[in-house]
């Protein structure tokens, strides 16, 4: 899977890069049919909140999930739960057909 991170009016350091690709890379494993994931990472007006979208690309269907927290670390986590079990479900839907 292809990852790839853009940081919106601000500079992402190595440390959050390598979060990324660790958190997201796992998606991977629970549907190798995924092609590739866009990350956005940016800090919302109050500086207070940090704003993550993650866009999956897969065959027949892109997932798109969006949260906000106070770390960038946290929304990560939280984007990829989400995704996790959308994906675990198309998996099970696709091996019931």
């Amino acid at each position: 899977m292809d990852i790839r991170v853009q940081s919106v009016k601000f500079d992402a350091d190595v440390k959050l890069l390598e979060f990324v690709d660790k958190k997201v890379g796992k998606l991977d494993k629970f549907y190798d049919e995924i092609i590739k994931a866009e990350v956005t990472l940016s800090l919302l007006p109050d500086n207070a909140n940090k704003d993550v979208k993650i866009r999956i690309a897969m065959p027949g269907k892109d997932l798109f999930i969006q949260k906000n927290a106070s770390t960038f670390e946290d929304a990560i986590v939280d984007c990829v739960d989400v995704l996790k079990e959308q994906i675990v479900k198309i998996k099970e839907k696709k091996a019931g057909k």
